[in-house]
């Protein structure tokens, strides 16, 4: 597989504009989160989270944003080579300044807060908070949010109560959590998590393992992702 491109059943991302890669914290959230007709991903870097929304519900306009013109390039690049062009809207935007209604946010953010930043300046924007910190992040999305809708997000284990503490100022309540391992003996690195604006009866809590052995998927990531991965 090139390093510059990443080949999925019904699309392919190329990535060698953008300072992230396709990984597999991008494909968690794009496998797991619950979509609607209105759906905004936020930091859409490649396009790939973007992209499988729209795969997943056909119905679905998807608008993907970011602030970096090189990622922006690059997913206009990706969404126009896939199936779905004509239902994904990609512009250069932040967060902050976007308008409009969504009944599906979805993100997967910067998390550095207070590390070193890297000398990078693109990789710098991508992994750090200091262009959209969690508590723009939560506010941005519970103005955009519809009533009824779900916005969902990826999050490395150590960043999980900062960022729900976040959520709850912007008058957040969590739905539902997934605690994912990279194997079963390994304490959660990620957490899936998904908030709305009304408290739910009880929060859904879930948990996952990408990998039983090296290169050996686990059957409940084989299963979420079942539709993307050759």
């Amino acid at each position: 597989m090139p390093n510059d491109s990443f080949r999925f059943k019904q699309f392919l991302v190329r990535q060698e504009l953008c300072a992230m890669k396709v990984g597999t914290d991008g494909t968690l959230l794009g496998a797991w989160a619950r979509g609607g007709e209105r759906i905004l991903d936020v930091g859409t870097g490649t396009g790939l989270i973007a992209l499988m929304m729209a795969q997943r519900f056909p119905q679905a306009q998807v608008t993907g944003i970011d602030i970096d013109e090189a990622a922006v390039r690059q997913s206009v690049i990706n969404v126009d080579s896939s199936p779905f062009a004509q239902r994904i809207t990609i512009l250069q935007k932040a967060c902050q300044a976007m308008q409009g209604t969504f009944d599906a946010i979805v993100s997967n953010p910067p998390y550095f807060e207070q590390s070193l930043e890297c000398p990078d300046e693109q990789r710098t924007l991508a992994r750090h908070t200091a262009s959209l910190s969690y508590r723009e992040l939560m506010q941005s999305a519970s103005r955009m949010l519809d009533e009824a809708g779900e916005f969902s997000l990826v999050i490395p284990a150590d960043c999980k109560q900062r960022l729900e503490s976040e959520a709850l100022l912007a008058g957040f309540f969590k739905s539902r959590e997934c605690a994912v391992r990279t194997t079963p003996r390994k304490a959660p690195r990620r957490y899936l998590l998904a908030f709305r604006k009304h408290a739910p009866e009880a929060v859904e809590l879930t948990e996952g393992v990408i990998e039983l052995a090296p290169r050996q998927r686990a059957p409940w990531y084989q299963q979420l992702t079942h539709d993307f991965y050759l």
